[in-house]
């Protein structure tokens, strides 16, 4: 089997709710990449990766020069086994792994559908029947993502992320954290993510003043130092984000001791290879781990589905039905949220069919 083509387009995804996070994020209408590499059979893998602007070293129009370098690598090359050809790739061009988190997907979709098999076979084997979701509740008016916490609890969530530090109040986020605690009651997961928005004194002014409820934290700060600061000042558990992205963190914020949970995005690592490499790893280092992606719709979804699925559940603290946060969704065969759960699909490789036709002509294409 050979690649003879590949095809990039550029989607628009809308938030069926604006996202406010700390620092003057937020998600709107975010660009993803849709990535598909037909090859000499007839058949196709898709990808996709969709970086949140201002968020992480990665942006959208980013991939299509990234893999328009790649092409004379790509290009012939046989797709099935995706670490050897990805290997290439790295060696060829160094870094832009969320360029390569697309390609990666593909190759892995491919290598599924000629063995006939889920990916999740292929990434260890299922675990699960399905997987807890987290919701992820904008920063706005404290009473407000109250009512949110309800709303998605009564649908089945059990586990909470409260964005913090949009209006730069630490008082206002106190107030987030017991509203929605009250809100959901005892026993569901609640944690408040800063995406690395807060200074450790507002960090820790937090954290202390809710030190009394059963409330993680996650990612109060840009670097590892002053996260474990807040977590030594507050006595509360620290999960990771922006700052675990390869091997080398994943060790240093362990030695650091601040990584009680951490988040793997397929477009951080650069795909399902290494994220799984990071998985692995973090079996070893002690951490739960939520098993997601940056943001995005039905492709990135089910790569992310597969990968947690093959995760053993004890280790696992949530992943994230993200195509069910924007619009349009990409592929109608994708999964959905039930009870507050998900499911990957069973079908070979990603087990999903991206609508090629509703996608239009692409942006580029490389054969």
């Amino acid at each position: 089997m050979k690649l003879t083509r590949i095809s990039l387009w550029h989607v628009p995804l809308t938030s069926h709710e604006t996202y406010y996070m700390a620092d003057g994020k937020t998600c709107d209408t975010v660009e993803t990449v849709v990535l598909a590499l037909d090859t000499d059979t007839g058949l196709t893998g898709w990808g996709e990766v969709c970086p949140i602007p201002h968020y992480l070293p990665a942006y959208a129009r980013g991939v299509a020069p990234a893999l328009t370098e790649l092409a004379p690598v790509l290009l012939g090359a046989d797709p099935i086994g995706p670490e050897a050809l990805m290997s290439k790739a790295n060696d060829w061009l160094i870094g832009h792994r969320y360029a390569k988190s697309a390609l990666d997907i593909a190759l892995w979709d491919l290598t599924g559908k000629v063995a006939g098999l889920p990916l999740y076979t292929l990434l260890g084997g299922r675990r699960a029947k399905d997987m807890p979701l987290y919701h992820s509740i904008t920063c706005i008016a404290p009473e407000e993502m109250a009512r949110i916490a309800r709303e998605a609890q009564a649908s089945g969530i059990t586990q909470f992320q409260v964005k913090l530090g949009a209006d730069a109040d630490w008082q206002a986020d106190v107030a987030r954290l017991r509203l929605v605690r009250e809100a959901v009651g005892d026993g569901p997961l609640v944690y408040g993510d800063w995406n690395c928005g807060a200074t450790s004194l507002d960090a820790t002014r937090v954290g202390r003043a809710v030190a009394d409820l059963d409330i993680m934290l996650e990612q109060s700060c840009a670097t590892l130092e002053d996260c474990a600061r807040v977590k030594s000042a507050t006595g509360l558990p620290m999960k990771l984000d922006e700052l675990a992205h390869d091997t080398e963190s994943l060790l240093k914020a362990h030695a650091h001791g601040c990584m009680d949970a951490v988040a793997l995005k397929l477009s951080k690592f650069g795909g399902l290879s290494a994220t799984r490499a990071a998985r692995d790893l973090c079996y070893h280092l002690g951490a739960k781990m939520c098993i997601e992606d940056t943001w995005g719709s039905d492709i990135t979804t089910a790569a992310l589905s597969h990968l947690a699925v093959s995760t053993d559940p004890r280790r696992l603290l949530n992943t994230c039905d993200l195509s069910g946060y924007v619009a349009p969704r990409l592929a109608p065969d994708a999964p959905v949220r039930k009870a507050g759960r998900l499911s990957p699909p069973d079908g070979p490789g990603l087990g999903i069919l991206p609508d090629r036709q509703a996608l239009g002509h692409p942006d580029l294409i490389l054969d």
